[in-house]
């Protein structure tokens, strides 16, 4: 049964408009070469205007070791003085799709509503770079910008995590691994609508199928590829980890019409029992990044709020 009647009809008029020029949503460009394109073309048409009060760069800084270098991209606010705090931000895209530059927008919103040095990391894509690879990006991005916080003016007591979708969920398995390895210590993360669970099992991921924005098809395809024909483990994808104690405070926030709605609160929930501070909102009438879609609309200007106020709190 369509769970389309459930969408909030404020959000759900550029959805419409994206269907109309493109029936059956992105995954019905099956090359993924095209479908990258059409989406970069898509994000490149709306016009963003600058933001004054914030600066970028990109820098190249080591990828894994053995492995190719990397580019991030960091922004700071212009009026920066003294130590900040430090966001790291992991793009999303499913894990096959999506770049820093494509939400430069997003990074540079919180850059400036935060007051945050964020530091942005260009990860290798799936299929053409299966697991590790994207994580093993995230971290050595995540090694850097800690090694490198005075240079950077981030204070490195005040370093978040933050994704959306397959970001969220790269943010969740880099955080896996940094309590697993040792380090870098990270006071706060926010994996928002995180893609964490391959197995497809839950009752949203069988509902969700027409809506056209990461549809049931999509996710499989998705997570297809981008394990390559390999087992996914905790850092592929993080529902699976067995033990979530001593991951950092937790911001975690799902579109009831999102088809990781069950397994991000599931996930949520295990983060609770696990003694891991967390704070989780499901928003009515939200389908899969709607706040992006539909920036202007009551339901995503309340979805930013929290978020920003989230951030403020945690890195206090």
């Amino acid at each position: 049964m369509s769970r389309r009647h459930l969408i909030d009809p404020e959000v759900a008029v550029p959805l419409e408009g994206l269907l109309e020029a493109l029936p059956g949503g992105f995954n019905a460009i099956a090359d993924i070469v095209a479908r990258r394109a059409t989406v970069q073309a898509m994000f490149a048409a709306i016009e963003v205007p600058e933001n004054p009060n914030v600066t970028n760069e990109d820098r190249t800084v080591p990828g894994p070791p053995g492995e190719p270098d990397i580019t991030v991209r960091i922004y700071r606010p212009r009026d920066a003085t003294g130590a900040r705090p430090g966001i790291y931000f992991i793009h999303g895209g499913g894990m096959i799709m999506g770049d820093v530059a494509g939400e430069d927008p997003t990074a540079t919103l919180l850059c400036d509503e935060v007051g945050a040095v964020v530091v942005s990391v260009e990860y290798r894509l799936a299929p053409e770079h299966p697991h590790p690879a994207p994580v093993e990006d995230c971290y050595a991005g995540l090694v850097w910008t800690a090694a490198h916080a005075a240079e950077l003016g981030i204070d490195p007591d005040r370093l978040a995590l933050y994704g959306g979708s397959a970001g969220g969920g790269l943010a969740i398995a880099t955080a896996l691994i940094a309590r697993d390895r040792g380090g870098p210590a990270l006071r706060f993360m926010m994996p928002i609508y995180p893609m964490i669970d391959d197995r497809n099992e839950t009752a949203s991921s069988h509902e969700i199928t027409d809506i056209g924005i990461w549809d049931r098809a999509g996710n499989i395809e998705a997570w297809d590829w981008y394990l390559g024909g390999k087992e996914a483990d905790q850092y592929a994808a993080p529902a699976r980890a067995e033990d979530l104690t001593g991951l950092p405070p937790a911001f975690i926030d799902v579109g009831a019409v999102d088809l990781f709605r069950d397994e991000d609160i599931a996930f949520a929930q295990r983060l609770m029992a696990a003694g891991v501070p967390t704070e989780l909102h499901v928003h009515p009438g939200s389908y899969h990044a709607a706040e992006t879609f539909a920036a202007e609309a009551a339901l995503s200007r309340r979805t930013w709020a929290l978020r920003t106020d989230a951030l403020r709190r945690a890195l206090a």
